[in-house]
């Protein structure tokens, strides 16, 4: 493996009800990415629900495949949700919605 570091960007994402920040993250052999807004994170496989669920957080998860991988934080605009702890549920984001739904909805829902 080389001395390379991971590899870390990040850069504001404009949508219907406002922006986001779109975060990208890589390293030898992995990757994962984000869309964090005021009110949760849209985000791929790599983030659990259990925990965020118990501490009231909205999360809502995309799932990317071997041959698809979810890299870079456009790639979860057209991303199925497969996943979303109760918070994120109760703006409305339901399994099968796109990620780019999800975001807008957590857009609206704000950071209350």
């Amino acid at each position: 493996m080389s001395d390379v570091l991971p590899r870390t960007t990040n850069r504001p994402l404009k949508f219907d009800h406002g922006e986001a920040l779109g975060m990208s993250h890589r390293w030898h052999k992995g990757q994962y990415c984000s869309i964090l807004t005021k009110a949760g994170i849209v985000g791929c496989g790599i983030y659990g629900l259990e925990i965020p669920a118990e501490f009231d957080q909205a999360i809502a998860i995309a799932r990317g495949t071997p041959a698809n991988p979810l890299v870079e934080p456009e790639d979860l605009l057209p991303a199925k949700i497969v996943g979303m702890t109760p918070r994120a549920e109760s703006f409305g984001i339901k399994i099968g919605m796109t990620g780019r739904e999800a975001v807008e909805l957590m857009l609206q829902a704000g950071g209350d």
